[in-house]
């Protein structure tokens, strides 16, 4: 994913709720979690692939930044994006799916695509790369030097110690009538895959804790997750429930709810500020107190490279319910 689909110690990131909300005692908003700002990035792409300036967009206080410079989250935000600025053999480029979008006047929301990349090199090769949109609490690490496994370049989860009963939120989906997706990773032709793609949320509570070696481990205490396959006009107020415990005994458990093994891993700070990967080791539940928390939302779900062009999943007014 990457569909999916980071910069302080783990320990020392800044709190990212608001206070509790006037009326709504039970809801608390994430901070920047309305997406009415939004940081706008003026990039440079190298000029042996065009030398386009390009817009790159992240969640956080209104300020424009301009030329190549890698970012790091402003003003306290705990969003990032798969937006990026890379740098590889010396060569800029930047890529955007996530874009800010105005769904009424003044009120702004946050709009994830499915959409193709392309790479022309002095016109003689043209590359079409397949990305979806994503958003998540954490933090992109730039400039991207590879496309080798691209969760070493997130930072994915903040600290959170609190047990919510829901992930609650605004959406819209636009989902293209088609029931195939396209992979196309830049090397090689596009090929059809059968299969409708989906925008997918998901939400996991971990325990961390950190060996004498500086490896993180984890336990799951809470799960969620959707996935969206129909288009749909603004669902307001949608709550998506946390499950707490071992989901193996809760019967089948989705795919992109199970443990984070090896295999799969997101990757954090440890507190020599080396990004390692972050190993679900088993699960946890009861009374038990995170220490982190995981929330994604991408426009695609699936392998890298691979999604439906036109897929569009608008969010909006993201916050948990106590």
């Amino acid at each position: 994913m990457m569909s999916i689909g980071a910069k302080k110690s783990i320990f020392s990131i800044a709190l990212i709720l608001l206070p509790k909300l006037g009326l709504a005692q039970n809801i608390e908003k994430i901070k920047y979690g309305d997406f009415n700002n939004w940081v706008t990035r003026h990039i440079h792409e190298s000029a042996i692939i065009g030398g386009n300036e390009k817009n790159v967009y992240e969640i956080g206080p209104t300020h424009i930044i301009e030329g190549n410079k890698a970012y790091r989250n402003l003003g306290g935000s705990p969003w990032a994006t798969s937006n990026v600025y890379a740098k590889v053999s010396g060569i800029v480029k930047a890529s955007n799916a996530v874009y800010p979008h105005e769904r009424s006047v003044g009120n702004k929301c946050a709009k994830l695509c499915t959409q193709i990349e392309t790479v022309k090199v002095l016109g003689l090769i043209n590359m079409d790369v397949m990305v979806a949109g994503s958003i998540f609490l954490g933090e992109m690490i730039e400039p991207v030097t590879s496309t080798k496994n691209p969760y070493s370049k997130m930072e994915v989860g903040v600290p959170f110690t609190k047990r919510p009963k829901s992930l609650v939120f605004d959406y819209k989906i636009d989902m293209p009538d088609v029931d195939y997706r396209i992979k196309s990773s830049g090397f090689g032709p596009k090929k059809k895959i059968s299969g409708r793609d989906e925008a997918v949320v998901f939400v996991y509570l971990q325990k961390r804790w950190e060996d004498e070696d500086g490896n993180l481990h984890a336990h799951r205490i809470g799960s969620a997750g959707r996935h969206f396959s129909s288009s749909t006009q603004w669902i307001n107020n949608f709550r998506l429930p946390i499950i707490y415990g071992d989901l193996s005994r809760k019967g089948r458990i989705l795919d992109y709810l199970n443990l984070r093994t090896e295999e799969d891993c997101y990757y954090a700070r440890n507190s020599k500020g080396k990004l390692v990967p972050v190993v679900e080791e088993g699960w946890d539940g009861g009374d038990t107190m995170p220490t982190h928390i995981v929330v994604m939302f991408s426009a695609g779900n699936g392998d890298p490279f691979v999604g439906t062009e036109g897929l569009t999943f608008y969010i909006d007014n993201v916050a948990f319910e106590y």
